[in-house]
């Protein structure tokens, strides 16, 4: 399909809601209208703005328009405005011509809670907000009620953390091998094993100039977040020295929740968890996928479900006070049944959280096919209102919420928790409502200006080795950004 602009430059919306529908090859052109294609057309005359949206798909044409009066507040306002009214008016146009609308509606956003915290911001109550997202943007009752819910823990979250607060994330980007669906920025230790002591060292040398900068500040650390990649590629040595290291740079007076994302079991020992314990954290993930073991060798996975089930055992019999256990829905050969079989198997191992993932495949990974994977929709959508189902019955809430693009089916990722025990890190980071300094290879740190809620970023190099010949560069990156924020 081709798309044409006529009035604005608003290419980004206009491609984000074709693909959200029609997961098709699109490309812009100038004025052809031969074949299918989208016309968007907006017109402004003051403040009041149009918005048409002319589609044909085969000899079938459809238009619909969408109008709004702009608050000319200023152009970030004005543009926030003139995008939804491009979107919505596709939106409608190309739902002419399918035969259901998607479970998200007209959303192509990636925070939905973020979403209707803003509207309830701005004076709707929970309610109303609910309606919003009904009524105006298409979204379904049940991922309305998913969202209202998230939104709720994540306004609790905003409560509690104090103003000047701060997490921390530590990435640390190797794997045992790379998954078949991964798009992550991570070495297989079956090439990359000696980069992995230099790393740890170059990491901790960040770690410790990012706590001078965080103390400088007059900031406090309220959460921190071992993530990858696959932390426990590491060493139980390793691990320990990053973990000294953090407890050496920063006060942890103020510290609410230490989380490694231990994740692949087998990569899980008890020496492994014993140092994770002992450098302080109190939260792990394991990360099993599926608990059906011809999908795991589908993707690339070697371990099988006893593996999991005895990584379990291992973190619990080490006192972990949380732990996290990841699903993925739409993974190669899984099925409904099967998929139940694994929540159902999860919840009956007790984790305090668990969460399941839609299926995201990203250029980069091996599966990549968007087509293939919307088409997924029936199935998907039956695993992941089967998982809402039985998590909510057995006394799990969704605490944080968020959507990826290219999704099997356009659905979404959602953290599940026991009452009291969600992540304040995850919620934090996907909500935007604190600075999150990230230290590693890849890492991305946002500042957040919870006045204004302008967010301002520094992202470290991708690559290990590129990575560790920057350390000089990535610390001035931060002080600069501190200074500015």
């Amino acid at each position: 399909m081709i798309y044409i602009l006529k009035g604005h430059d608003l290419r980004h919306a206009v491609e984000e809601m074709i693909l959200h529908l029609l997961p098709t090859v699109i490309t812009e052109q100038a004025e052809t209208e031969k074949g299918d294609y989208c016309i968007s057309k907006l017109e402004i005359d003051g403040q009041n703005a149009k918005a048409t949206a002319i589609v044909r798909i085969g000899d079938r044409i459809e238009q619909k328009s969408k109008e709004a009066i702009l608050p000319n507040a200023d152009e970030l306002a004005n543009k926030r405005v003139l995008t939804e009214i491009i979107k919505l008016s596709i939106y409608n146009a190309i739902m002419m011509f399918l035969d259901k609308a998607p479970e998200w509606g007209s959303l192509t956003g990636v925070r939905p809670a973020k979403l209707a915290r803003g509207l309830m911001d701005r004076g709707l109550t929970r309610a109303e907000a609910a309606v919003q997202f009904r009524e105006k943007f298409g979204v379904s009752a049940e991922r309305t009620a998913l969202t209202m819910r998230a939104a709720a823990y994540a306004q609790n979250t905003i409560e509690l953390l104090p103003e000047n607060s701060v997490s921390l994330y530590i990435g640390i980007p190797f794997c045992p091998s790379r998954c078949a669906y991964c798009s992550f920025v991570s070495q297989s230790i079956e090439k990359s094993a000696g980069l992995i002591p230099p790393y740890v060292d170059s990491i901790c040398e960040e770690i410790k100039r990012t706590g001078e900068i965080v103390a400088n500040s007059k900031r406090v650390l309220s959460s921190v977040y071992m993530g990858g990649g696959t932390p426990t590629t590491l060493s139980p040595e390793q691990l320990e020295k990053i973990m000294l290291c953090v407890r050496n740079s920063f006060d942890m007076s103020n510290l609410i929740e230490y989380t490694v994302e231990a994740g692949r079991p087998d990569t899980i020992t008890a020496e492994k968890m014993q140092a994770i314990k002992l450098g302080g954290a109190d939260r792990v993930s394991i990360n099993p996928q599926t608990m059906n073991d011809e999908v795991l060798k589908n993707i690339g996975r070697h371990h099988n479900a006893d593996d999991v089930i005895k990584a379990y055992e291992i973190a619990r019999k080490t006192g972990f006070s949380v732990i996290n256990m990841d699903t993925i829905a739409g993974l190669a050969g899984d099925t409904p049944d099967s998929f139940e079989n694994t929540i159902n198997t999860l919840i009956g191992l007790n984790p305090e959280n668990i969460t399941v993932h839609t299926l995201a495949i990203k250029r980069g990974a091996d599966l990549y096919d968007k087509e293939a994977n919307a088409n997924q929709y029936s199935s998907v959508k039956t695993m992941l209102d089967t998982g809402s189902k039985l998590l909510s019955s057995a006394g799990y809430g969704p605490y944080y919420l968020y959507r990826q693009k290219f999704t099997a089916g356009g659905f979404e990722n959602v953290g599940w928790c026991k009452p009291n025990t969600e992540n304040i890190y995850n919620i934090a980071m996907m909500e935007e409502i604190q600075s999150i300094l990230s230290v590693g290879a890849g890492a991305v740190s946002k500042l957040v200006d919870l006045k204004t809620g302008k967010i301002t970023r520094f992202v470290n190099p991708k690559y290990p080795k590129e990575y560790m010949e920057s350390s000089e560069r990535i610390i001035l990156g931060k002080q600069k950004l501190f200074h500015v924020f």
